[in-house]
């Protein structure tokens, strides 16, 4: 049974989303306060965080900072909570290493779409050989991306972006296409999502993030030199 670790001061709120979850069939675990939620997620490692942006203890940007620092909990997929949607607290999100990012109020209906996507991405397929491209090598075995021999470190979600795009060498890809196959859902209002997680993959990949050409008015493409 997969573990998602709810870090929300709401108490409320946090009830409720473990409800939905059990109900689901997720185990889950509860934390009101951001340090105690980081040494949980540290403890006991989870599938996934479900992570709200203001909370006591600590900031929930400060414990997404932490866990994708440490090599326990670096590939554990976060998904942040917060009743702030303006497009700058998103991208301070992505920033840390947010894999997704749900603002409140949000459905039930929508949160869960989001969970089982971000786990289904997650996961490692191990049964693929290693991806060459030019100086990048993408190994779903040990879910590592490398640029020049040397590994760049990688969300979840980024990881399952570049690949997604490396399966697709040469063909243009909708921002929505994008979408709906790495994040599994289409909301013509999360478009700007897409932008930004290219954004970071293309400033971590260095010289070689210039693969990942911008189809102007479309989407993006994969394109070797």
């Amino acid at each position: 049974m997969q573990k998602i670790l709810i870090i929300e001061d709401e108490r409320d709120l946090a009830e409720l989303l473990a409800f939905n979850l059990e109900r689901e069939g997720y185990r889950t675990l509860v934390s009101h306060d951001g340090a105690e939620g980081l040494s949980s997620a540290l403890h006991c490692q989870p599938d996934l965080v479900l992570l709200d942006l203001m909370l006591p203890g600590m900031p929930g940007t400060e414990v997404c900072r932490n866990l994708k620092r440490s090599d326990r909990t670096s590939r554990i997929p976060v998904i942040m909570l917060t009743a702030k949607g303006e497009e700058i607290d998103k991208v301070v999100g992505f920033e840390v290493g947010v894999d997704d990012y749900v603002v409140k109020p949000f459905s039930t209906r929508e949160l869960m779409l989001r969970v089982k996507a971000v786990i289904r991405g997650n996961r490692t397929e191990s049964s693929r050989s290693p991806i060459e491209l030019g100086a990048v090598t993408i190994d779903a075995e040990r879910h590592q991306v490398r640029v020049n021999g040397q590994e760049v470190s990688v969300t979840g979600t980024e990881f399952k972006l570049l690949q997604t795009l490396a399966h697709r060498t040469g063909r243009v890809q909708s921002r929505e296409s994008l979408l709906r196959d790495v994040w599994g859902y289409h909301f013509v209002d999360d478009s700007r999502t897409v932008d930004t997680h290219i954004t970071r993959l293309r400033t971590k990949m260095g010289e070689a993030g210039d693969l990942i050409k911008t189809v102007r008015g479309f989407g993006y493409k994969l394109e070797l030199p």
